[in-house]
């Protein structure tokens, strides 16, 4: 199975996987960057209550979520998740993690592969 690591013209890197597979893919990134943050435990407490923050979310007319950063972590370049869109569609529940642009497609791709997935990079440029 393919998945495709977007990145934006600001360097930031986003995918979509499942929310089961999200709080794994999180955590493969941060085992290889060797970093723990604020960011981090924002987002995976945002997985973890998917269906409180999909309807808060809504209620607000929000498309995104963005977990809080530590101004010790952004100063470190230790932040990993910029932001989540949280996606229902019936029955399945999916997650788009936008990752901070210092996280590199190469962390994305390798965490992606431990999950079982091939992975593209495909940058987003304007004409």
């Amino acid at each position: 199975m393919r998945k495709t690591v977007s990145v934006d013209m600001g360097r930031y890197k986003s995918v979509e996987v499942s929310l089961e597979e999200s709080e794994r893919l999180l955590m493969e990134v941060s085992r290889q960057l060797g970093l723990e943050s604020q960011d981090l435990d924002e987002a995976l407490r945002v997985l973890r209550n998917f269906d409180s923050f999909y309807d808060m979310a809504r209620r607000k007319f929000k498309d995104y979520i963005i977990p809080s950063k530590s101004l010790n972590d952004m100063i470190r370049g230790a932040v990993i998740v910029d932001k989540l869109k949280l996606i229902k569609e019936g029955d399945e529940r999916r997650v788009v993690i936008t990752f901070d642009r210092r996280v590199k497609e190469e962390v994305i791709v390798e965490a992606l592969k431990k999950l079982g997935y091939e992975a593209d990079i495909r940058k987003l440029e304007l004409y």
